[in-house]
């Protein structure tokens, strides 16, 4: 499916906004006869197109190679086109064009939770380059407006939604039910978790501990909780103050670091 009207800017803010895999194809250099001039750009998904470079057999073959570097997950690339010999256009010139790869942040982030805490803690995660799950049971505590790196779940079986975890995953609990809260943790101690966080007291830790443990889990795996949740020497209790010091946690045990390591790399092949 093709889309030849759409400026490439917006297009690709909301496909990398909604962690679509995509490719953005910029034609670096246009020599000789050619049928669209250098800076021409255009978006790739694995099943569409947003824009044009001059068609033909040329943007076929780009496209090609940029759904392969999808499929493959690999970094930029850039590739030459001898229009004539190669592609058989009529055209006789020659483009270079530039494939960039965005695909999207293999950490997801679950925040339960759209309580005041909550709403503080996507607001400030607003913007870094990260997937975040939202979820909660009631669709009245959502704000309006969502930042463009969450996702709204509603949902009356919470942790369901930790089916299928991995290495890959953040949690934080931080709903209104302590009964909902040991539910969440219970469930992510059933799967795989890079993070997983608490909200609440010392004492409410040593609770769902006993209770954890009398169900399996163990001393060991109860170390990797981090309650109470966010930086142990920050003890601001305005939900603002609690947000900041989770997100810090946060990205210090990595949260968006392998997302900047894909940047660098990408800025690396570039060069």
């Amino acid at each position: 499916m093709s889309h030849v009207n759409h400026e490439w800017l917006p297009v690709l803010t909301g496909l990398t906004a909604k962690n679509e895999p995509c490719v953005l194809i910029t034609v670096l250099e246009a020599k000789g006869s050619t049928p669209r001039e250098a800076g021409v750009k255009m978006v790739v998904t694995p099943k569409e197109q947003f824009g044009t470079i001059g068609g033909g057999n040329l943007e076929f073959q780009a496209i090609e190679e940029a759904r392969q570097l999808l499929a493959s997950a690999q970094g930029p690339a850039v590739k030459d086109y001898p229009l004539g010999p190669k592609l058989a256009q009529c055209c006789g010139g020659a483009v270079t064009v530039f494939l960039e790869p965005f695909l999207p942040a293999k950490q997801v982030f679950y925040l339960f939770g759209a309580g005041h805490v909550g709403k503080e803690v996507a607001k400030v995660l607003d913007g870094l380059p990260v997937r975040v799950k939202w979820v909660d049971e009631r669709e009245n505590e959502f704000p309006r407006d969502i930042p463009h790196n969450c996702e709204k779940i509603v949902t009356s079986a919470p942790a369901a939604e930790l089916r299928g975890t991995d290495e890959n995953t953040y949690v934080a609990v931080m709903t209104h039910s302590h009964d909902l809260d040991y539910d969440l943790v219970r469930a992510a101690y059933k799967g795989k978790f890079a993070y997983l966080g608490l909200i609440g007291s010392k004492t409410k830790r040593v609770r769902f501990e006993k209770r954890l443990m009398a169900e399996g889990v163990t001393k060991q795996q109860l170390e990797q909780l981090h309650c109470p949740i966010g930086l142990g020497d920050v003890n601001g209790k305005h939900p603002r103050e609690i947000a900041i010091s989770v997100a810090a946690e946060l990205l210090s045990l990595g949260l968006t670091r392998r997302a900047v390591e894909h940047e660098e790399h990408k800025e690396a092949g570039a060069a």
